[in-house]
């Protein structure tokens, strides 16, 4: 099958998957509900079960499904940024902002908008950070980036600890709850469904320009790619992807990591460097995975819900092992 062929039947699988998980997150539960009840709550008619449907669960799933499309797209653009595989969207500290903004608003006995509102805070105040510090004198490298984010990472982390240690022992669950991720507060999906397309408006029309600065930097500027340009906007985009996610949903690991690699492995070698597949396809990829991976953190022990960001990581961990292995042999 011809490469561009096998990619959009790979794209149209990923539509399908989407679809899914969605209705598997509707349908799955304590309550079971049939395909007739979803489709008739979802079509506004009076049901029984509309209540649980509309109100509960499909403001989760579709808040889960934005916050793995955001934080599987922020990876595949931080890869490209810092032309290094093992990039993710936590690499530059920016989840320890949101994570130092949000235990904050905690202690202080905030909740809700002002729970949220207090993470992106963070999360932009940690992006601020690095980026003004990575410039330096008007200029910064991949390298430079990288290493300012990994201090920064490493000082949000300490506050955090600092900040676990002095809490009180009731607050203790809810904020170690929220650091390993957790979609049980998102009733509002609008604003980060909005999020996710708008930064993937963002980034498609510059997908040529992405192509080329993965060759490298100096053919990209030979090709005519305003290199400094698009690289502010990478990290612009890639910075509020994660903040916008992160704000939602906690600390969520291995999305951003393993899912790209696993777009390019199934499109193949020549359409997988495309962005104006990779990139939808990411989006896609990711959305399903968080809500798959959310259906069964709230169905695996029922009534207990599990963190979210658990079941990333045991099912991220393995899979990044097996990818790493391929790449070796």
């Amino acid at each position: 099958m011809p490469s561009r062929r096998r990619a959009l039947l790979i794209l149209v699988l990923l539509m399908l998957l989407s679809l899914l998980s969605l209705a598997l997150a509707l349908s799955a539960g304590t309550l079971s509900i049939a395909p007739t009840e979803i489709l008739a709550a979802l079509t506004g008619q009076e049901t029984a079960t509309r209540a649980i449907i509309i109100d509960l669960r499909l403001p989760r799933a579709l808040a889960g499904f934005a916050c793995g499309g955001l934080l599987a797209l922020a990876g595949a653009l931080m890869q490209v940024l810092l032309r290094n595989p093992l990039a993710d969207p936590y690499v530059l500290g920016i989840s320890g902002g949101a994570g130092v903004g949000a235990l904050l608003a905690m202690l202080l006995g905030l909740s809700g908008g002002l729970l949220s509102g207090s993470a992106f805070i963070g999360a932009l105040a940690a992006m601020l950070l690095v980026f003004g510090l990575a410039r330096g004198d008007g200029s910064w490298t991949q390298t430079r980036l990288l290493l300012t984010g990994v201090v920064v990472a490493a000082g949000c982390g300490a506050v955090i600890a600092l900040l676990l240690s002095i809490a009180p022992e009731q607050q203790l669950h809810g904020m170690l709850f929220w650091l390993m991720g957790d979609l049980s507060q998102s009733n509002a999906a609008a604003p980060v469904l909005i999020l996710l397309a708008l930064t993937l408006i963002a980034v498609l029309p510059f997908a040529r320009e992405l192509n080329l600065l993965t060759r490298g930097v100096d053919q990209a500027q030979a090709l005519g790619v305003a290199v400094n340009r698009l690289r502010r906007l990478i990290y612009l985009v890639a910075s509020l992807a994660t903040a916008g996610a992160v704000t939602t949903a906690g600390s969520i690991g291995f999305v951003g990591l393993i899912v790209p690699h696993l777009v390019r492995l199934s499109i193949g070698n020549n359409m997988g460097s495309d962005h104006r597949l990779l990139l939808p396809a990411t989006v896609l990829a990711g959305g399903s995975l968080l809500v798959l991976a959310d259906t069964l953190a709230r169905t695996l022990i029922a009534p207990t819900q599990l963190p979210v960001g658990v079941l990333t990581a045991l099912i991220g961990v393995p899979v990044f092992l097996f990818l790493l292995g391929r790449g070796r042999a």
